[in-house]
């Protein structure tokens, strides 16, 4: 057991007062002697700085972002790209030449797969002639003596060009040219086949001489399933991402600054009102947040996204797993909305004291006003981290080498440039992936977090000495504290206690992911039919996931409390944390009772201002621009839910002045109060008004 804090708070003893007593030594009290704490972990933390800068190097060196939404073609180029082979940065749309490859890959037991089907990269997809017989031929290189941009101009055809031999081989399906007889639509830059051949092209076709075109479904389902499959929808997601930085830059990082300004601002002057505000607005945007995403998912309205690109027939429908996410997410958030509305019934009755609460952080800030504008400065910190995480995060995800398969297919395909059919060097191109790749990827996730945390951390740690700074001065401004608490606080934090916050944000990172990564096991195992089935095993299940939650709340919990007596005592991560937690446990009901209806009326602020960054994020991805073919995004899904998070985050920072204001003076108070009879001492005059009123006091007591 610890003694009595006043060794640490509020009795630090000077030169002038060596017995310890409140009076002259009073300049200590913050500013007392400090030293270094948790410097190991600030060196892991650098470390971890480096590493981080190494892997997004890799990921700029080999990533490609047009991977992400774009196919290879038959020489290993991505379309769209104007680095490759040649430059193709006005053909985006993968096209695949051979039909009867394409079956193939449809056929059950196949071992051929669409990765080494002949593809091609086209500005449109090619539609069958109605009167004729449109052909589709191989890049001009060669004997085929035009240029790229003629090329596409005759409509990617110079089948009429081609010497007797060639045209020959063409009938056989071995190129130069293919004949276009199923129609096909651009499904998220990938022309799908519909499985209806062109009676006019088929009949040219067969009297020209071709071979046989097999007409099955099979052709129809074999690009749709490699469209749809798990990994091309995840890179859609994070394209999506990368697409929208306009997005992100207004809904994620400038409409979420404005907001928790005004809101701190309003929190500063209007004080009685606000809990009220908070509550309606934050019911009124979980509807129209909700509304949008059914707008999306078309359960209302005719603004459903739609996986087909540009104009198409208006009959012909594809399936999405991007419209089933959506639809998913729709009905999540119509539950969210029925619990936030009763809810928000629940605490009605509680809105008088979250007011009183309230008053005490408006007190404060409008004693340190400085605290309203300093979390620009984390935020700038942040934004600049994101901006650079964002794009070594696409280039990740698109990392990868491009080498040509080896399908060991019986296949053959001229080669104009070599002259010559070529029947060993018919596969096709993918991107190899490695598990350091894998890897590369956990770890940049892992490093978000982490210095999400981190600059998360400082900021509540750079709050609290301020606020403590003021609390222990009794309230006013004298030469007992510095002129500007604020900068104060940043110069110690820098100087003794950045690695016991790079600690602290370490443990809450390190639990999440473990969190994470164990309920990614259980889905896992969840498909494979390996959770427990009795009931007692399910129970237990259950019990051990509800543990894990509790175990995450009470760290975050802890850690919360620990910056604070970091910023009051300059102790170590580890010793705070004692501190911190021994000073809540013997003051429990009292703080208890102040901070959970502050802390829900907090939560719905911070709610509200991400919610209105989702929004706005739907309206900006509403308009056209976001709609065309190069830039349309796939699903508002990924870029609206980055906003949400950004802005949450950015609510954080700024919200966090209330919070850790509120937190910071209970702390300083019950222990001023311990340690003087019941009677704070220190408490300046605006605060014990509040906090000493005997009605306000018994309400926060019941």
């Amino acid at each position: 057991m610890r003694g009595p804090l006043g060794p640490v708070i509020g009795k630090y003893p000077s030169s002038s007062d060596s017995n310890g007593e409140m009076g002259s030594g009073n300049n200590d009290i913050i500013k007392h002697n400090r030293k270094c704490r948790d410097l190991v972990f600030l060196v892991i933390f650098i470390a971890f700085w480096i590493a981080m800068i190494v892997n997004s190097s890799f990921a700029f060196n080999q990533g490609n972002p047009l991977r992400l939404n774009y196919g290879l073609d038959y020489k290993g180029n991505v379309c769209g790209d104007r680095h490759g082979d040649r430059d193709l940065r006005e053909l985006e749309l993968r096209y695949w030449s051979n039909p009867n490859q394409v079956y193939e890959t449809g056929v059950k037991n196949s071992k051929f797969q669409l990765s080494n089907a002949r593809s091609i990269c086209l500005m449109d997809c090619p539609i069958p002639s109605e009167d004729s017989l449109n052909w589709v031929c191989d890049y001009p290189e060669g004997d085929i003596r035009i240029s790229l941009d003629d090329w596409i101009d005759r409509n990617y055809d110079y089948f009429a060009d081609l010497t007797p031999e060639l045209r020959n081989t063409s009938l056989q399906l071995q190129g130069p040219c293919y004949p276009v007889i199923f129609p096909s639509v651009n499904v998220y830059w990938t022309c799908q086949f519909i499985a209806r051949a062109s009676n006019v092209s088929l009949t040219h076709w067969e009297q020209m001489g071709g071979v046989k075109v097999i007409e099955d479904i099979a052709i129809d389902k074999s690009i749709h399933k490699s469209v749809n499959s798990r990994s091309s929808v995840l890179k859609r997601y994070v394209a999506d991402v990368g697409k929208a930085w306009p997005v992100l830059l207004v809904c994620g990082g400038l409409l979420p600054l404005f907001l928790s300004i005004i809101w701190l601002l309003m929190i500063r002057h209007f004080v009685a009102g606000m809990p009220w505000v908070t509550v309606i607005v934050f019911n009124i945007l979980m509807v129209s947040v909700t509304m949008f995403y059914y707008l999306k998912a078309g359960w209302i309205g005719n603004d459903a996204i739609s996986p087909i690109i540009g104009e198409h027939d208006p009959y012909y429908r594809v399936s999405a797993r991007e419209v089933n996410h959506l639809h998913a997410a729709a009905f999540f958030m119509t539950v969210l909305m029925i619990v936030a509305f009763l809810s928000s019934i629940a605490i009605v009755r509680r809105i008088l004291m979250a007011t009183s609460v309230l008053k005490v952080a408006a007190k404060v800030i409008g004693e340190v006003q400085a605290l309203i504008i300093f979390p620009i400065i984390p935020y700038a910190m942040l934004a600049i981290f994101y901006m650079f995480w964002l794009s070594a995060a696409l280039h990740l995800f698109s990392s990868g080498s491009v080498l040509q398969n080896d399908c060991g297919a019986n296949c053959c395909a001229y080669n104009l440039k070599e002259k010559r059919l070529s029947c060993n060097s018919c596969c096709g191109y993918s991107i190899h992936y490695t598990s350091h790749i894998a890897a590369a990827i956990l770890f940049h996730l892992f490093g978000c977090y982490w210095a999400t945390q981190f600059f998360m951390a400082c900021s509540s740690t750079v709050v609290a000495g301020s606020v403590a700074s003021y609390y222990w001065a009794r309230g006013a401004t004298s030469p007992e504290i510095p002129f500007l608490p604020v900068f104060a606080s940043m110069k110690r934090l820098a100087r003794y206690s950045l690695g016991s916050v790079a600690l602290g944000s370490l443990i809450v990172s390190s639990v999440e992911s473990v969190r994470f990564i164990l309920e990614a096991l259980r889905r896992k195992l969840k498909h494979v039919n390996s959770m427990p089935g009795s009931w007692i095993g399910k129970v237990m299940y259950q019990t051990s996931q509800g543990c894990q939650r509790l175990i995450g709340c009470i760290i975050k919990s802890v850690n919360h409390n620990a910056y604070i007596m970091i910023a009051i005592t300059g102790k170590g991560f580890v010793k705070s944390s004692e501190i911190a937690t021994e000073l809540i446990m013997s003051n429990i009901l009292r703080i208890g009772k102040v901070n959970v209806i502050g802390d829900v009326i907090l939560f719905l602020g911070k709610l509200c201002v991400s919610l209105t960054s989702a929004l706005f994020a739907f309206l900006m991805l509403d308009t056209h621009k976001y709609k065309s073919s190069h830039n349309k995004i796939t699903s508002p899904l990924f870029p609206v839910l980055v906003c949400w998070g950004f802005g949450y985050i950015v609510a954080t920072l700024f919200f966090g002045v209330v919070e850790m204001s509120i937190d910071t003076i209970i702390l300083s108070f019950c222990q001023d109060s311990d340690e003087h009879q019941g009677t704070a001492q220190y408490a300046p005059p605006l605060l014990i008004e509040t906090l000493n009123d005997e009605n306000e006091m018994q309400r926060l007591m019941q």
